[in-house]
């Protein structure tokens, strides 16, 4: 059991008091607190199906702590990961979408800083690899959502066409709102790593967006936060792209989830329905603005 296994666990001062936190869709995290104070510990095993290391994941974590963007770990061992706990509030879409250019100003931040901190081998992510993969491995496992496949991935090809080069940064990849914390002296936090590597700033940029439901002028806005001028068309078109993306491989993050998952709570059927309804209307968006994409 998992209590046993967080009382085994040799970081502890003096008796512990420990409880579930909720909301997490892939991993189970308790929040622990001994004579030292408060604490989060994080069980998860590697994940292939979702290229998932769990180094990778510890690694980029006390990066982005010694880069000041996440809690301090404070222990990591096989399958568990027990962090310092932070006393803030999670962000939901509402609190993304509302203000843009402050999330534009810290992902520049955290792009810039990341890569003087991360060590080992290069971890990369190119969302346009993980969709064909996913796809792959939902047609080996005939999964109920196989009919989805061939728009998925042209969706995916399309919105790759679209993409222009741009420098190699060090990025989370994994913008759920959630995934933000602001403390009560409004400082932001960043939490869980499983998808850190490297890539473009695209995808941070477009999956901040497309999970919080921005509307296009709060987009334009984190775009011109981040880069520091107005976007140009292209960089537009580009950015419009990576959010139909995002959302395509999210969808199909659920639909690998439901085969290989089962964390109490998740319903990776309704998430996965949930995205396929908001790339249909990214998709919609897409076109007006940029013209019919053959699929």
């Amino acid at each position: 059991m998992a209590l046993d296994r967080i009382r085994a666990l040799p970081c502890w001062r003096g008796e512990i008091v420990a409880e579930p936190l909720v909301g997490g869709l892939s991993n189970e995290s308790w929040k622990v607190v001994d004579a030292a104070g408060s604490h989060v510990v994080r069980f998860g095993e590697d994940f292939p199906f979702h290229h998932v290391s769990r180094a990778n994941e510890v690694m980029a974590t006390r990066a982005a702590y010694r880069a000041g963007f996440a809690p301090e770990v404070e222990f990591a061992g096989p399958g568990v990961m027990v962090s310092a706990f932070v006393d803030a509030r999670t962000w939901g879409e509402a609190e993304v979408a509302a203000d843009p250019e402050r999330v534009g100003r810290y992902l520049r931040a955290f792009h810039a800083k990341m890569p003087l901190e991360v060590s080992g081998p290069a971890a990369m992510f190119w969302v346009f690899h993980v969709i064909r993969d996913y796809a792959r491995v939902l047609a080996e496992r005939k999964s109920r959502f196989a009919l989805d496949l061939p728009r998925l991935t042209g969706v995916a090809a399309a919105m790759e066409a679209a993409q222009l080069p741009l420098p190699i940064v060090y990025g989370h990849h994994d913008l759920l709102p959630a995934n933000f914390l602001e403390d009560a002296d409004g400082r932001l936090w960043l939490i869980d790593y499983e998808y850190a590597g490297f890539g473009t700033a695209m995808f941070d940029l477009a999956g901040a967006a497309s999970n919080a439901g921005m509307g296009a002028e709060a987009a334009e806005a984190l775009l011109g936060a981040y880069f520091g001028a107005v976007p140009e068309a292209a960089m537009v078109r580009a950015f419009d792209a990576m959010q139909c993306a995002s959302l395509a491989r999210e969808a199909m993050w659920a639909m690998v989830s439901e085969i290989f998952l089962a964390v109490p709570g998740a319903d990776y059927d309704a998430h996965a329905r949930d995205y396929l309804g908001r790339l249909d209307a990214a998709l919609d968006r897409y076109q007006g603005r940029h013209g019919k994409v053959p699929l």
